[in-house]
């Protein structure tokens, strides 16, 4: 009852969200709704940009014999293996309601994928030492095998249900593993001998999740690897990278769905007695199949786009780094989560009282309704306050929020109050609940097939979000903590590395001599946009600056810049302008990386990461602004994130070589946390430091990299 109460007007709002209403004013005209043939070649871009392969297919299958089209059909479609249509002059189809044509000649009747219902295979159950022992001798003969680990979970301690192997098209076997330590070891021993041996190259769609559950069983996969989920995120970073749409994609093949192996699972736990042996074989093995197919398609298409090298040297290399970081975890002090809930708990309280007596009465200040009836009908802070589209109610949102800040004292408040609500829910009280009990770290997942741009990204929890611009957001790193008292945290951060790579690709010479001779960057941008000595910049034009050189870097146009620092659209501009004056070749580069862009059709890395842009050459003009905006952050960001991952590898490859006890355990965007033994304090220093300065040099600009320990994170920041 009380939580009906606390969401009362959720519910209202949810009744209306779902009421269909029926007396909206439609203009009828009846030619409109005629059928037409389409155009050709616009919806060849469309489906294209969108990704839509399968039903592009279907779609153009229809047309395939009229005339005038055949030939348009057979340029773009000729290597599709799908039946053609016999489709007449005639044809001139309506559509009903759901899309569906009301003649024999149904849209989408004549394409099908293929299953494994539908082809010869050879998918074997192997539960017995003597039977595994005869597959690996095969697998050995061939020198390569794809194998797929079935487990219980995704957590880095989920049990093994089995693994899957296939050397051969439509041919694998499926290992059960028993769940009794005495009647799985021969079994897991065999795996070892095979899994370990470095003559046999292994491919895995996402290699590292399997890795990490081996490992677990005393298994070290060794050898050459190739990643499917790698080599389909280097090709098109932005595309989905499933091994299921991968299938549709590129084999034209529909996989088993997992609901129809493991139906509903509770709690993300899979009931392995629940389980039919012959359903998960076929399952299993299917996925092993499917990657070891599409193996040799990616790697042509990997060495025919150049991008063979950062396949082979910075993302295979990458997982063993990643996976070490995520088995390594960190150490969080709950104590110090525990004592800092507390102190927002009050915090938020004492908020809470100061926004009731502005307000005038209490009332639920997280119900976006509530507040924004006391902000602009009894307060009535902005004579016509924005309303939502959708609900037609007050818009309380943070950008809202922000432009009121000085209208009202009620609004910071507010602003604070969310603030340390997030805080505390998202990251204070739910971190010592992932604390594995185990290891008393928590293991975060690292994904490297996620942004566009070739950063890393984090899950479970995710680290790389951590608030930081608020001082009780700093706060909440001193909860991670070293391992154990003769250890230490250092933190490792590349200084400005963006900007610095701006100006190393621009080859602007203002902006490489200011980075040259040492001198704060944004007070030497100052000092140039505002025509002054360095010596008498302020405080304020120094973060004027700062926001000028990193909004450059996002395309910040004279709009964003007038609200990030509340100044005049015109002074914001002319900030812009004077910027471009005195540094001119960053608009060249920035016009030339567009120019490029649309021409190519992508963006590219100094190691030739690329990042398609399908809405480059786009009518639609936000479509093609936001593409041009990303045409020149891909090149600065995913050469950032290019030269921290080739560090990482560099630093973990010398930390093995010496045997040091000491871990990388976080990456943060531009920095690097490290649990350091104190006696290999300086020797790890040294290491770090040159590791990421040499690791990809950038010409005309130096690189610095700033480092700091503490016991806790905070204090090594």
């Amino acid at each position: 009852r009380k939580a009906i109460e606390e969401n009362k007007d959720k519910a209202i709002l949810s009744k209306q969200l779902a009421t269909i209403i029926l007396d909206v004013p439609i203009e009828f005209d009846e030619e409109a709704l005629h059928f037409t043939m389409p155009d050709f070649e616009v919806c060849k871009k469309l489906f294209d940009e969108l990704e839509f392969k399968t039903f592009e297919k279907r779609f153009f299958n229809e047309f395939a014999q009229m005339e005038g089209y055949a030939d348009f059909v057979e340029k773009n479609f000729k290597e599709d293996k799908f039946q053609v249509n016999q489709i007449t002059k005639e044809t001139n189809q309506q559509f009903d309601l759901f899309g569906n044509i009301t003649d024999s000649n149904d849209l989408f009747s004549q394409t099908s994928f293929s299953t494994l219902d539908n082809i010869e295979h050879n998918y074997l159950l192997i539960e017995d030492a003597e039977s595994l022992e005869k597959e690996i001798t095969k697998i050995k003969e061939k020198g390569f095998c794809s194998f797929d680990c079935e487990t219980t979970g995704l957590e880095i301690d989920s049990k093994l249900i089995g693994v899957s192997f296939s050397y051969e098209k439509n041919s694998g076997f499926f290992v059960l593993i028993p769940q009794k330590e005495e009647e799985s070891r021969p079994l897991l021993n065999l795996l070892k001998n095979l899994l370990e041996d470095e003559d046999i190259e292994k491919i895995a769609h996402n290699i590292k999740f399997d890795k990490n559950v081996l490992l677990n069983y005393g298994i070290e996969v060794k050898g050459n690897c190739f990643d499917t989920i790698l080599a389909h995120y280097l090709i098109d970073s932005e595309a989905r990278h499933k091994l299921d749409n991968l299938a549709n994609s590129y084999l034209n093949y529909e996989m088993i769905p997992f609901e129809k192996v493991f139906g509903k699972v509770k709690d993300g736990k899979i009931n392995i007695n629940s389980l039919d042996k012959i359903a998960l074989k076929e399952y299993a093995v299917e996925d092993a199949d499917i990657a070891l197919q599409l193996k040799p398609i990616f790697e042509k298409k990997l060495k025919g786009d150049d991008l063979w090298d950062l396949f082979e040297n910075i993302e295979m290399p990458l997982v063993e780094v990643l996976l070490s970081m995520e088995r390594e975890g960190v150490r969080i002090n709950t104590e110090e989560l525990n004592t800092f809930s507390e102190q927002l708990n009050k915090e938020k309280l004492e908020l809470e009282k100061k926004i009731y007596e502005l307000a005038g009465e209490e009332f639920n200040i997280s119900s976006p309704k509530q507040l924004g009836d006391i902000l602009f009908k009894k307060l009535q802070i902005v004579e016509k306050a924005k309303t939502t589209s959708a609900t037609k109610q007050f818009s309380t949102s943070e950008d809202v929020l922000l432009k009121l800040v000085n209208k009202h004292p009620i609004i910071s408040l507010i602003l604070d109050y969310r603030s340390i609500t997030k805080l505390k829910s998202t990251y204070v009280d739910a971190f010592p609940l992932l604390v594995n009990k185990k290891t008393n770290h928590i293991h975060t997942s690292y994904n490297q097939s996620t942004t566009a741009t070739g950063r890393l990204s984090s899950t479970n929890p995710n680290l790389q979000n951590i608030p930081i611009r608020t001082e009780l957001g700093r706060e909440m790193r001193k909860a991670f903590v070293s391992r154990k008292d003769d250890y230490v945290l250092l933190s490792a951060d590349y200084s400005q590395i963006e900007l610095r790579i701006i100006a190393s690709l621009s080859k602007d010479e203002n902006i490489c001599q200011a980075f040259m001779d040492g001198i704060d960057i944004h007070t030497a941008t100052a000092s140039k946009i505002f025509h002054i000595p360095l010596n008498e910049v302020t405080k304020d034009q120094r973060r004027y600056a700062k926001s000028v050189n990193f909004g450059i870097v996002y395309g910040i146009s004279a709009f964003g810049l007038s609200e990030q620092l509340s100044i005049p659209r015109k002074e914001a501009q002319e900030l812009i302008d004077q910027y471009f004056a005195q540094y001119p070749k960053i608009k060249t580069f920035i016009e030339e990386s567009i120019k490029t862009a649309q021409e190519k059709g992508y963006a590219q890395t100094l190691m030739k990461r690329r990042r398609y842009l399908y809405d480059i050459n786009s009518r639609n003009a936000n479509l093609r602004n936001f593409a041009s905006r990303n045409a020149v952050n891909m090149p600065i960001q995913g050469t950032s994130a290019d030269m921290i991952k080739k560090a990482m590898i560099e630093i973990y490859a010398k930390f093995n070589k010496l045997e040091l006890k000491s871990k990388l355990i976080l990456q943060v965007h531009d920095e690097l946390i490290f649990d350091v033994y104190i006696p290999e304090l300086e020797t790890v220093k040294e290491i770090v430091e040159k590791r990421m300065k040499e690791a990809l040099p950038l010409e005309n600009v130096p690189i610095e990299v700033e480092s700091n320990t503490g016991k806790n994170w905070l204090e090594a920041h």
